[in-house]
């Protein structure tokens, strides 16, 4: 018999908490202005689902920003620049965090029906421990409670690698990577599932790619929100994800879509005579 979905490995802000992901892209915009480079929503949200300095550089190293660093300061950024921002970074994000920590609508009532179907909850992020240890604990007191909580601090690469959700796998005592689900909101997330070899899924509603706060989502138009909603998912399956939905309440029933296809697909395809 095939193993059914034991594990949901979660990413934070986006994805369970911080509906548009807002934290972590103030921060990184705040940390720009405080050394006199504007930069826009989108190039702080390009790169978003990393290792937090990795983040940092992937921001500096793209060309437009690169430039305004160089017009600001007369020369080009290095790795003692890179060291002092992510110094700055991080008491801006534990900040950010405290604002913009509630859960996703939704959540906890998937969550729930989850853990009925049997799976166990793990939640990833980019975050730097103490970060993660915050995010986590603000959402277990709103009710969402995670049985292994693995940041990039935990291990040697973030995202795209698939390190930390296979360091959840360990943790809770998850196997084969056929009965996971990675769940996330950036093409980092649906890249670092697809390299897990486990069911890799996006989030469309309250992801950093649509990048709108709950209250904005909701009043758009109901045309441009279904196109929106079209445009995120193309671009999840751009970067490999075996699913999309358009909001979190629409996991457990992909959960249980899973679990029947993997009842019912063949366990092998021919054996040598």
């Amino acid at each position: 018999m095939k193993p059914s979905i034991g594990l949901v490995v979660f990413d934070w802000a986006g994805t369970t908490v911080d509906f548009g992901s807002r934290a972590p892209a103030t921060a990184f915009k705040s940390v720009f202005a405080e050394h006199g480079v504007d930069v826009t929503d989108a190039e702080a949200r390009a790169p978003m689902g990393m290792n937090k300095r990795q983040h940092l550089l992937a921001m500096l190293t793209q060309p437009r920003v690169d430039s305004l660093w160089k017009s600001v300061h007369g020369r080009s950024w290095n790795e003692e620049d890179v060291d002092q921002m992510y110094h700055e970074f991080m008491p801006l994000q534990l900040k950010t965090i405290a604002q913009h920590s509630e859960l996703v609508p939704g959540l906890v009532d998937a969550v729930s029906e989850l853990r009925t179907l049997g799976c166990k909850i793990a939640g990833t992020t980019g975050y730097f421990r103490e970060a993660a240890e915050t995010v986590s604990k603000h959402a277990a007191a709103s009710g969402f409670k995670v049985d292994a909580n693995v940041c990039a601090d935990d291990v040697a690469q973030g995202r795209p690698a698939p390190w930390m959700i296979y360091r959840a796998m360990e943790q809770t005592g998850a196997y084969p990577p056929s009965a996971v689900i990675n769940i996330g909101d950036t093409l980092a997330d649906i890249q670092a599932g697809a390299h897990a070899g486990c069911w890799s899924v996006g989030v469309c509603d309250s992801s950093s790619i649509m990048g709108l706060s709950h209250d904005d989502f909701v009043s758009l138009p109901d045309h441009q929100r279904a196109a929106n909603l079209l445009d995120v998912a193309k671009s999840f399956q751009s970067a490999g994800s075996h699913a999309t939905i358009a909001t979190i309440s629409q996991l457990p029933a992909l959960v249980r879509r899973l679990n029947q296809l993997q009842e019912t697909s063949p366990r092998f395809i021919d054996h040598a005579q």
